[in-house]
């Protein structure tokens, strides 16, 4: 028989650790007051002419406006589908096998351990 194989499980989604983190800017014409773009304008604030980052990532206890559920337990994207490049291309540690020291820095911001390393899984 085939044994099928369970469907890799995506850690982002008991963390949020990086989304009460870092504020990430992205390109104005992300946003969908731009032609072309899909991030609710009103769910942004203007850093420079040029750049725009998600409402609440300035605080000094930052989170994304678009973040909901409890960081470290369970958590989510309000806007997931439409998010902006800098959050798409943001990979988890670990990720396609390839460690991301930034992960495990907004994971210890939050009192988590970095993610195992494939090695460390087996």
């Amino acid at each position: 028989t085939v044994q099928e194989s369970a469907p890799e499980i995506n850690p982002c989604t008991t963390c949020g650790a990086c989304c009460a983190h870092f504020r990430c800017s992205f390109y104005w014409g992300e946003a969908d007051d731009s032609p072309g773009g899909t991030v609710p304008v009103d769910l942004t604030e203007q850093i420079t002419p040029w750049r725009r980052a998600m409402k609440g990532m300035s605080s000094k206890t930052p989170r994304c406006i678009a973040l909901v559920g409890e960081i470290g337990r369970e958590v989510g994207c309000g806007i997931y589908p439409v998010r902006s490049s800098v959050c798409r291309e943001f990979p988890y540690s670990w990720q396609d096998g390839v460690h991301n020291e930034r992960c495990d820095q907004a994971r210890a911001t939050w009192g988590l351990p970095p993610l195992p390393s494939p090695t460390e899984q087996k």
